[in-house]
């Protein structure tokens, strides 16, 4: 699965308002205030001082002094980009405020942050907002050609996520004026010979160091052949047994581009179409209402396009039981909250239904999840040599696998809650594979020889194949999203890939068509994720002899994780705030997401979802409500904010939806 973009909660003392009263230089006289311009397409444009962005299709765009504001069409969400003078960051954010508008929330805490693409003094702001506000503040410095811009992201949750394509588009071309980023196109892949392969090694080892994840398994392939696959660590915290590239991970989401290999395939051999409507061959599939339903054809199943959102907490707070009949039925429940090709929505549930759709058209006489199992080993896993490759957990997780780290609320690495991961297990296309290092090299070597196996034998059509690459909806200027597949073009070059992040595993995998380069790296444990996401540019500027900077962004995303969860940790009552735990009824319950047993063990006061539990810190709020999160490691920070005193509920919420839970 993909990784949420929540923010990392962090706090400090210094309030907005103190930053206000921070002595600032004048900012420059600047354009008169402009009328505001609904943009009828994705258009080029400059801040006040000559700075380059893209300014998103359907937003508002006005200026006011040196502030140019974008809002999307939902109103009430805006981010700023202000051009500024003064003497350094802190008087910069000052300025830019008080360009845009009175700030309302105590600044939580500040990360500086490495140069990049032509700015420097490059500082990060993050500001506490109250759960109910469900809104997301954060501020950014950059600095060049003698001045500061300035970025303040200030949006309803519910609004960046269901926008965060466009938010993307926005912030992708943020660039200095007269500035052109670095670019790969036209220049020759270097052999990765041992002191390249060397150099990469070193960039994994040192990303360990910093996050704390305890096994990275990686490999690479160049031409045809593998030039590295290993381990680095160990596959668990403690104890003495090394990764290696037989170790086995959770690929999480990188299910998705196996399970689009297995439609491609249905498609390459005339069993359906991409524009097959799914209801023609499967009568019982449906998602929201029967006008949405229709309209759903095979690739609107895993394009990210359809609208879809998250609505992940319904299958992963409630799946003790749940088949994969039970999680098309809750699909059903669900309906898009955009347009169908209008935005970049990730939607799990319906990536699984991809999945079973392939499934149920080769065996239609069997259940859901065995007959997507059955298929994927015939037509994906046994023809790609993927030997180790398993939906099966408890065959996984008898031998040579790697066990799931989390983070603890002082930072400290542990093993993580991993019963939560067999959520995944009744919508399994979308993320419940097991692999190693040697099985997804191999899918690699036929991605990279556009369907051919190493025996020669023509696996799929190289169409076929290649329209899963094809763009069904942009993320950004720079990247699209396919079918189960992202091609990024940042830098020059198409790099297709995908991410996969459950908890405790986080992995890619990447490959450079034009290059003959693929790459797959492994990882146990959080922060996981930052190495993964940073590996991808370290292999560029080991191919290209780029310009380094995956080093220094790799030690700056950890320190802002670690630096966050230490703010975080001075709002945090641990154990539980004894009054606060008190006025808890011994039982709640939600109609979608299921019930919750309250218990005190000692001090402690837990959370029991039945099927996996956690101790519960509390938080006070700067609006004066009270927080529950939970704190066991891999599930740090589900936030459960208390609710009616009168009736005791508790409310949680994802980016789009709230669930109340009653006392029972």
């Amino acid at each position: 699965m993909q990784r949420p973009l929540y923010s990392i909660v962090i706090g400090l003392t210094l309030s907005v308002s103190f930053l206000a009263c921070q002595k600032k230089e004048a900012a420059p006289e600047a354009a008169e205030t402009l009328a505001a311009e609904t943009l009828a397409a994705d258009t080029s444009k400059t801040t006040v001082m000559g700075n380059t962005f893209v300014a998103p299709e359907g937003w508002t765009m006005s200026v006011r002094g040196p502030a140019t504001i974008l809002e999307p069409p939902e109103g009430g969400s805006a981010i700023a980009l202000v051009d500024v003078e003064a003497e350094d960051a802190d008087a910069a954010i000052a300025a830019a405020w008080a360009a845009y508008k009175e700030p309302e929330w105590p600044l939580k805490v500040t990360n500086d942050l490495p140069d990049k693409d032509g700015w420097s003094r490059k500082r990060r702001y993050e500001y506490q907002t109250s759960p109910n506000e469900h809104r997301g503040v954060v501020a950014g410095t950059n600095f060049a050609n003698d001045r500061w811009t300035v970025w303040i992201y200030d949006m309803a949750y519910d609004v960046g996520e269901k926008r965060n394509g466009q938010v993307a588009l926005i912030f992708d071309r943020l660039l200095p004026e007269g500035y052109s980023r670095e670019s790969f196109a036209g220049k020759t892949a270097n052999k990765l010979d041992e002191a390249r392969l060397a150099e990469l090694a070193k960039f994994v080892e040192d990303a360990m160091a910093a996050t704390g994840v305890p096994g990275v398994s990686y490999g690479i392939i160049q031409d045809g052949e593998v030039v590295f696959a290993g381990g680095l660590g160990v596959r668990e915290l403690g104890a003495p047994e090394p990764t290696d590239a037989d170790t086995l991970y959770m690929i999480a989401s990188n299910t998705k581009g196996l399970s689009t290999l297995l439609l491609a395939k249905l498609v390459d051999q005339g069993k359906l179409a991409w524009d097959t409507q799914v209801r023609s061959f499967w009568p019982t599939f449906q998602v929201g209402d029967s006008e949405t339903t229709n309209q759903v054809l095979v690739e609107h199943l895993v394009c990210a396009c359809t609208g879809m959102p998250r609505q992940d907490m319904e299958w992963l707070l409630q799946f003790e039981g749940l088949t994969p009949d039970d999680a098309m039925t809750l699909l059903g429940t669900m309906q898009p909250t955009s347009d169908f090709g209008a935005l970049f929505q990730y939607s799990n549930m319906l990536a699984g239904a991809g999945g079973f759709a392939g499934g149920y058209l080769l065996y239609p006489d069997l259940e859901l999840g065995v007959a997507y199992d059955k298929a994927m080993q015939i037509e994906v896993f046994d023809p790609l040599e993927m030997t180790s490759t398993t939906f099966d957990f408890a065959k996984a997780m008898k031998g040579n696998f790697a066990n799931a780290h989390g983070t603890d609320p002082d930072g400290n690495t542990a093993l993580a809650v991993f019963d939560i991961n067999y959520a995944v297990i009744p919508v399994r296309p979308a993320g419940a594979a097991w692999s190693n290092v040697h099985d997804m090299l191999n899918y690699i070597a036929m991605e990279l020889d556009e369907g051919m196996l190493t025996d020669g034998t023509q696996y799929i059509s190289k169409e076929t194949l290649l329209e899963r690459r094809e763009s069904k909806v942009p993320i950004g200027n720079d990247a699209i999203y396919g079918m189960g597949l992202m091609v990024d073009t940042t830098y020059g070059i198409p790099v297709v890939h995908h991410g996969g992040d459950l908890i405790g595993h986080h992995s890619d995998m990447m490959w450079l068509p034009d290059h003959g380069v693929g790459a797959v790296i492994l990882t146990n444990g959080a922060p996981g994720w930052l190495i993964r996401s940073r590996f991808q540019r370290k292999l560029l500027e080991v191919l290209f002899d780029g310009e380094p900077q995956a080093d220094k962004d790799l030690v700056a995303d950890a320190e802002r994780y670690f630096e966050g969860i230490a703010a975080e940790r001075k709002l945090l009552t641990i154990p539980a705030d004894s009054d606060a735990a008190g006025m808890l009824a011994a039982k709640y319950a939600n109609s979608a997401l299921g019930e919750i047993a309250v218990s005190r063990g000692g001090e402690a006061t837990v959370f029991d979802f039945g099927e996996w539990q956690s101790e519960v810190a509390s938080r006070l709020n700067p609006d004066g409500t009270t927080s529950f999160l939970t704190i066991a490691p891999g599930i740090m920070g589900l936030e459960f904010v208390v609710g009616s005193e009168a009736e005791r509920t508790l409310v949680l919420r994802d980016a789009q939806h709230e669930y109340v839970f009653e006392e029972m």
